[in-house]
């Protein structure tokens, strides 16, 4: 049974168009999450002719759908693989003219076997600025 309010004391309505809806849902996602780093493995990737990357991050229960804008996969140092696991940095936002909510990815990595190589690396480059790998050290 609907509540029925007595005569001249229904609260004011404050209806919103779809696009309001949109828009405020957006800047909640927005101030209420900023910047999270999440891992997943790559899927449905493109890049039009904007150069934008446009992919899905999925896990075993879930998916989400994800932009990165060329002037940020420009500084990307590999080139993304479908089934590929990454790491990446996000936002979240919300589509607004299709209402779906997605990432908007500012970093993007390696993970796994990737993470790995990099760590290496790391430690090869730190090793041989402390002279360990100079040919006079050798036996």
């Amino acid at each position: 049974m609907a509540f029925v309010f007595p005569p001249g004391t229904e609260p004011e309505r404050d209806v919103y168009s779809v696009s309001r809806l949109n828009r405020e849902v957006r800047l909640l996602l927005e101030r209420g999450m900023s910047v999270i780093w999440i891992e997943g493995e790559l899927s449905n990737f493109s890049q039009p002719s904007s150069g934008h990357w446009y992919f899905t991050l999925k896990d075993r229960d879930a998916q989400v759908r994800c932009a990165m804008f060329r002037q940020r996969n420009m500084l990307v140092g590999f080139t993304p693989r479908v089934g590929q696991q990454v790491l990446a940095r996000a936002k979240v936002s919300l589509y607004e003219p299709r209402g779906d909510y997605q990432l908007i990815v500012e970093h993007l990595e390696e993970a796994g076997v990737g993470a790995l190589r990099r760590e290496v690396e790391r430690l090869k480059a730190k090793l041989a600025a402390a002279g360990l790998f100079d040919p006079a050290r050798k036996r």
